[in-house]
């Protein structure tokens, strides 16, 4: 990501801040990482929904392009508070330090030539992606950028998924599970009503449900957890008055992907049921 604030503005700025002792009005450390590095005030502050660029390998050879609540902070160091200016690899690892302990993974770390870090959490049925960067005069100052991504969601009624099934004999449903369980998620109780509403409307109808998974993880275990979703999805439809014969459950594992597994959107693609007519 390039900097738009110069390092000679960036001077100017960050010593009428310091001459005040006070962060940028208006701005605020991110909740998921209140720990600052020591003697560093925030420059400039930013929240808005946007795109962001996430680095996987070195000289941005491979890049992840994640959309949603951005927060970009900008911190600059002390120069007055007659403390030593931490490196780079020290910031960097700071953060991913507050990273791991609420269970974030290190997607990449490149302190000696790129000086950026990159993160991924997943929490409270979001996904949320952080890098930090380094900025002017390296340790200078050093930018933050954090991005909410949403749960994936299906807006769907019982007659579209009846449509699929009457047209293509299945159809796949993104019903949401917490990381490695089979236990349906608040937000996905109303596809499983849909599906019931479908079943309800149609006394003839017979389908299998089936799980699927991405890759992360060996294939044994993936085959059990979506076995154990499909089975928690059919338990959820049967609860509902629908006949435990007219459903069967299957899981697939990893076996059938549907899109590229080396990429998040792939994998989140991946990981879902499908509604198959019998």
């Amino acid at each position: 990501m390039k900097k738009t604030i110069l390092p000679s503005l960036l001077f100017i700025v960050s010593q009428c801040l310091f001459a005040q002792q006070q962060d940028a009005e208006g701005s605020k450390d991110h909740p998921m990482f209140p720990n600052r590095m020591s003697n560093y005030l925030i420059l400039d502050y930013a929240n808005n929904f946007d795109a962001v660029e996430f680095n996987l390998a070195a000289n941005g050879s491979k890049m992840e392009t994640k959309e949603g609540n951005k927060t970009s902070i900008n911190y600059g160091f002390d120069n007055e508070s007659g403390k030593q200016m931490p490196s780079v690899l020290q910031i960097l690892r700071n953060y991913e330090n507050a990273s791991k302990k609420i269970g974030g993974t290190t997607l990449f770390l490149n302190a000696t030539d790129e000086g950026i870090a990159v993160f991924k959490i997943v929490k409270g049925g979001k996904e949320i992606w952080a890098k930090v960067e380094k900025g002017a005069n390296d340790a200078l100052n050093y930018v933050l950028t954090i991005v909410e991504v949403e749960a994936m969601k299906q807006e769907i009624t019982s007659n579209d998924i009846l449509t699929a099934l009457n047209t293509d004999g299945y159809i796949a449903l993104y019903i949401n599970f917490d990381s490695g369980k089979s236990d349906i998620k608040t937000e996905s109780q109303s596809l499983v009503d849909q599906i019931a509403e479908m079943m309800k409307a149609n006394a003839d109808l017979k389908i299998s449900i089936e799980g699927h998974t991405d890759n992360v993880g060996s294939a044994e275990t993936n085959k059990t957890l979506s076995m154990n979703r499909a089975k928690s999805v059919m338990n959820a439809i049967s609860a509902k008055g629908i006949s435990a014969s007219r459903l069967s459950s299957l899981g697939w594992g990893q076996e059938k992907p549907v899109a590229d597994n080396r990429t998040e959107e792939g994998k989140a693609k991946n990981r879902r049921v499908e509604i198959v007519k019998k």
